[in-house]
């Protein structure tokens, strides 16, 4: 079957691999659909760490059920969702039930072969039902279930004032969620386009732009600072001005990152007792969450959907995504 392969930076080809077949505790499905993330066009660009050439990348994938063990609860014809991290289940962190922080853990498309291809051989702990969602609905369920940890994670109460810094994918997925709690959210960017976006086409709460004096305009807008603040821009003065923009006793919530260090005042820090979050990844259950938010209409994340690729010209069109102006989240059709 033919399949993508990222062999280098800036260069794809595509190859033939073996179709996969049906083994123990494994499900065959036919790829649907693919979105395409961050961490695909940092490869694409070699800055992706832990990254090895040559790599099929695709991890946000729809799929279908093609070949199913009789005692299994995925049946032929099912449309799944992949949870693409894969952990061990016996370190102390997925003993204590954070699987995403797995010392071992293993991402689909990333540290093996993903979903740039026709057919994959899945085990099938890591599927999960989605025959109430559209084929792009269940292809945003990944990045959905990433913004939806990191609102967990945060503890988002209703009515509180929150703040969501950076409208990507992640940042938007995040917002969906603290909208959904009930909070009272203020989006933040510096590009007025994804401003316009999240607050006007996905109705996600009220806009600011990203300024010097975002502490007063925050004040101005709640009368106090959020009680929580989730940064998703992965940008280094961002992240340690979340220290000056969060209200004593308030938590600040990491889900970018960036290959560098965190600074912040260790006496204002100590002062208002903040809490700091990081939130790598997802949870099975967050999965779940999300494809019931989407099947029960709390949500629609479609309108997302700024870019479709074909997968037969997929070589050629993927390098064009990098740096690309207003790109919010690429779909590969199959």
């Amino acid at each position: 079957m033919k399949s993508l392969s990222l062999i280098k930076p800036g260069k794809f080809g595509f190859i033939e691999t073996p179709t996969p077949q049906l083994q123990q505790g494994q499900t065959l499905v036919k790829v649907l659909s693919c979105g395409v993330c961050g961490s695909d066009i940092h490869a694409m660009s070699g800055k992706q760490p832990f990254f090895n050439y040559p790599r099929i990348l695709g991890h946000e994938l729809c799929v279908e059920v093609i070949e199913a063990h009789a005692q299994d609860h995925i049946k032929v014809g099912d449309r799944c969702v992949i949870e693409p991290y894969y952990f061990c289940g016996e370190c102390v962190a997925c003993r204590k039930g954070k699987t995403n922080c797995c010392n071992k853990l293993s991402v689909l498309g990333v540290h093996f072969d993903g979903g740039h291809t026709s057919v994959i051989s899945v085990p099938t702990e890591y599927l999960h039902k989605a025959n109430a969602l559209t084929i792009e609905q269940a292809a945003l369920v990944e990045p959905l279930a990433i913004g939806c940890h990191a609102v967990n994670r945060a503890n988002v109460q209703p009515g509180e004032p929150v703040v969501i810094l950076g409208m990507g994918t992640i940042g938007l997925a995040a917002a969906f969620f603290v909208k959904a709690q009930g909070a009272t959210p203020v989006i933040v960017d510096i590009d007025e386009g994804r401003l316009n976006f999240a607050e006007k086409t996905l109705n996600l709460g009220t806009a600011l732009k990203a300024q010097d004096n975002i502490e007063k305009a925050l004040i101005e807008h709640f009368g106090e600072l959020p009680a929580c603040v989730i940064d998703a821009t992965g940008n280094q003065f961002s992240m340690n001005n979340c220290f000056n923009i969060v209200e004593y006793g308030g938590r600040i919530v990491y889900i970018g990152l960036f290959p560098g260090d965190t600074t912040f005042d260790a006496e204002r820090f100590h002062q208002r007792e903040i809490t700091l979050l990081a939130s790598r990844a997802a949870l099975s259950c967050d999965f779940k969450t999300v494809i019931d938010a989407i099947a029960n209409k709390v949500f629609d994340p479609t309108p997302m959907i700024s870019e479709r690729l074909s997968f037969a010209e997929l070589d050629q069109q993927l390098p064009k995504l990098v740096g690309k102006a207003g790109l919010i989240k690429a779909i590969i059709d199959y």
